[in-house]
C-alpha cells in the first residue's frame, strides 16, 4: 500500500446522463461521445500513476469497463450534494491509512499525468488546488482530514474556487495551472480531440 492516493469521480456512461449541459446544446448522442471520450483520457493519465488509485461510480458500479485495467479499486459515491460525496470519500482514504489523498473528476480534457504527479509532490507539505476556469476546482489535494473545504458551497457555481480559498486563507497553498472543466460545447477547443464529436451535430 501506498502512503498516497488518487481519488477519481466518475459516473457510468449512459446516454441521457452525463454532460447534460453539453446535452441541451448539442444532441445526448454528442454529450455520451464527448464524456466518454473525457473518460478515456482521465484513465490514460491515472493508470500509470505509482500510487493507490480508487474510483468513485455515482450510484452503480460498472464490471468490465475501462478501470480494470490499472489497478484501480471501484467505489460508490456517497449520498448528499458533491462537497458530503467528496469528504465522505476522502475520509475514507485518511481512515485506510493514506497520508496525501488527490480527488479529481473526470471532465477536463487537458488534464495530464505530470499535473497530477506535481500535486502529489506538493501535497506532502500542503494543501492543492487545481482552480478551473468556471470558478470551481479540478483538483483538490489534502494531507489531513478536513470538513471547511467540503462544506457552505453552492456547488456547481462560480462561488465554489473562491469560497475554498477563503477556508485556506490563513494557510500556503499551492495553486496548480487553470485548466478548463468540459461542461458547454464553448468549452470544447477547436483544436482538441474532442471537437470532432461536436462539429457536424444538428
Amino acid at each position: 500500500m501506498s502512503n498516497q492516493l488518487l481519488i477519481i469521480f466518475t459516473r457510468r456512461p449512459e446516454l441521457g446522463k452525463v454532460k447534460t449541459r453539453l446535452a441541451k446544446e448539442t444532441s445526448d448522442e454528442v454529450a455520451l461521445a464527448v464524456y466518454n471520450d473525457l473518460l478515456v483520457h482521465t484513465h490514460q493519465i491515472t493508470k500509470d500513476l505509482e500510487v493507490d488509485k480508487w474510483v468513485f461510480y455515482t450510484d452503480e458500479i460498472e464490471f468490465d469497463d475501462l478501470w480494470d485495467d490499472g489497478e484501480f479499486m471501484k467505489m460508490i459515491q456517497a449520498e448528499g450534494d458533491l462537497g458530503q460525496k467528496m469528504q465522505s470519500a476522502v475520509f475514507k482514504g485518511f481512515g485506510a491509512g493514506y497520508l496525501e489523498i488527490v480527488i479529481i473528476g473526470s471532465d477536463v480534457d487537458t488534464l495530464s499525468k505530470e499535473v497530477i504527479e506535481d500535486a502529489f509532490e506538493h501535497v506532502k507539505q500542503q494543501t492543492v488546488i487545481g482552480p478551473a476556469e468556471d470558478g470551481g476546482y479540478y483538483l483538490l489535494g489534502l494531507n489531513e482530514p478536513r470538513t471547511d473545504v467540503f462544506t457552505n458551497k453552492e456547488w456547481g457555481t462560480d462561488t465554489v474556487l473562491r469560497d475554498t480559498f477563503l477556508d485556506l486563507a490563513d494557510e500556503d497553498v499551492a495553486i496548480l495551472d487553470e485548466l478548463n472543466d468540459i461542461d458547454y460545447l464553448e468549452d470544447i477547443e477547436e483544436d482538441s480531440d474532442l471537437f470532432h464529436h461536436v462539429k457536424n451535430y444538428k
